[in-house]
């Protein structure tokens, strides 16, 4: 059974591997298909451009496709970024730029509550798309600190931690982080549809 991770982000690929019980399957990524185009993430909402790209991977490669949107959520800034995290300072994609830009954006504010945010979308060829959430509440502090991790992980403290996500070490954040709880959704709500798909493909062998 194959399964393609749409993202050509080696960063998130690494952690979804980490994380993903993936016993049974081979996972591959966009990564492994350079001619398919990316995907223009163009929805207002995290489920929408999940389902979008994985969507299109699915139907330009003929597998079952994984694809997540995730981005960070500021109350103080009415939810923003959103969906436009990693593009917050403008193209292309810079951690840095994305960084300050929300530093003086909140340089005014008390509130600094925060939210990681991450949809997961599958789609199987023929069928409709399924969807799973997971958050991860905390805060954001008023300087980067830590060199693990990436994007705002050097400006985010999750509740219940003294320590950013980039500080923090990757064992402790894969198990905390809203990436985590989005695959543990996953695994939870699909884990029997992988089941039933991997015995299928075993007795049609």
């Amino acid at each position: 059974m194959k399964l393609i991770i749409a993202t050509r982000n080696a960063h998130k690929l690494e952690e979804i591997r980490t994380i993903f019980n993936t016993d049974g399957m081979e996972v591959v990524s966009a990564l492994d298909f350079p001619d398919v185009p990316d995907t223009v993430e163009d929805c207002d909402t995290f489920e929408g451009n999940a389902v979008k790209k994985a969507q299109e991977l699915c139907e330009a490669t003929g597998l079952m496709a994984m694809a997540d949107d995730s981005g960070l959520a500021v109350d103080a800034l009415g939810g923003a970024p959103g969906v436009w995290s990693a593009r917050y300072a403008g193209e292309p994609c810079d951690y840095d730029a994305n960084n300050e830009k929300l530093l003086r954006e909140l340089a005014d504010k008390e509130n600094r509550r925060a939210r990681f945010i991450t949809v997961l979308a599958l789609c199987r060829p023929g069928e409709e798309p399924l969807t799973v959430r997971g958050t991860c509440e905390g805060v954001i502090i008023d300087e980067a600190r830590g060199t693990n991790g990436f994007g705002y992980d050097p400006l985010f403290v999750p509740n219940g931690y003294t320590e950013t996500f980039a500080e923090l070490p990757a064992d402790v954040k894969n198990k905390i982080s809203h990436r985590a709880n989005a695959l543990s959704a996953a695994s939870k709500h699909w884990n029997h549809f992988f089941q039933a798909l991997d015995t299928r493909e075993r007795s049609d062998a």
